[in-house]
């Protein structure tokens, strides 16, 4: 009999594995629902399904870059609990999904989960993932993934805290040999790391949003019109508050961490003059762990005593 997605559907939410392999165990089964959760269980890939529902807020940042820095990754792969996030286990999972988007690129995350795993093309990521939730003990979930390529530059990256936050930075260069000179890799490093550090919104002022300057400048005026100072001051105090508001928060323009008296551009400047290079920051990424989800607070006594009877 033919089966449908509505099937396959149905058999994914109630048992956490992939859609494949619902796919198949629907086929198996002449797509009895009942024999396919079975099916399922008996080859250890339903026992995902009671995890299934539990917030997984905690896990890893995680990067990969090809050897010539050409080409990095950076992966978000989220646990239920911190302890799991450390777990030789959960780390080497996560390595194994960083490497494969960095050999595979893939465009979504859909595209990913059905994707053959690289490193066993009979499995998909998504069964890979279900068995690491078995082994593991707790829910996870690939959330999210970012893939930078350089033409004509390189990629850099930066970890924090063990994968609590995650970089990914692009520079071009006009000189194909600098791409792969370490005083490069060192550059990039050092404005990953920056980038931890001081959050950025965009990469230049032109990026900014036209209405999200004008908001700011609605308040500079505002603040200023009380202190009753003339239209005209007032205008300028507002372009300087206007250049102020694209140091805080423009890449390019923020005062480099490493050293506040020289923006970043100007450090890039630096590091080009010295390599015999104009480099360009094209972009960057940057994912904190957990940024966005709802974080279930657990009063770990109250639990202990409801196990007690008390």
């Amino acid at each position: 009999m033919a089966i449908t997605a509505a099937q396959i559907n149905e058999l994914r939410k109630s048992t956490g594995a992939g859609m494949l392999d619902c796919k198949k165990a629907l086929e198996e089964v002449g797509g009895d629902m009942e024999q396919a959760v079975d099916y399922l269980r008996k080859k250890g890939l339903a026992a995902a399904s009671k995890k299934a529902g539990r917030a997984a807020t905690e896990g890893m940042v995680a990067t990969a870059l090809t050897a010539d820095g050409s080409t990095g990754v950076l992966v978000e792969i989220n646990s239920e609990t911190d302890f799991v996030a450390k777990n030789d286990k959960f780390q080497t999972f996560v390595k194994q999904v960083a490497d494969h988007v960095l050999q595979t690129k893939p465009a979504t995350l859909e595209e990913l989960l059905a994707q053959p795993f690289a490193g066993d093309s009979a499995k998909t990521v998504q069964t890979l993932l279900t068995e690491a939730i078995s082994v593991i003990g707790e829910n996870m979930q690939i959330r999210r993934f970012a893939a930078f390529t350089a033409e004509g530059g390189a990629v850099g990256s930066y970890i924090h805290a063990g994968g609590k936050i995650g970089v990914l930075v692009e520079v071009g260069c006009d000189n194909a040999a600098v791409a792969k000179d370490e005083r490069l890799a060192t550059f990039l490093k050092d404005v990953a790391m920056h980038t931890a550090a001081a959050s950025p919104q965009f990469l230049q002022r032109s990026e900014v949003p036209s209405d999200v300057l004008e908001r700011e400048k609605d308040i500079y005026r505002d603040k200023a019109r009380q202190t009753g100072k003339p239209e005209n001051i007032i205008e300028k105090i507002i372009e300087g508050q206007a250049n102020k508001f694209y140091g805080d928060i423009c890449l390019l323009e923020q005062a480099y961490v490493k050293d506040p008296d020289k923006t970043v551009q100007q450090y890039m400047a630096e590091t080009g003059k010295a390599l015999g290079s104009t480099l360009t920051l094209k972009r960057f990424t940057k994912f904190v762990l957990g940024e966005g989800l709802e974080k279930k607070e657990t009063d770990f006594a109250a639990e202990v005593a409801a196990v007690a009877g008390q």
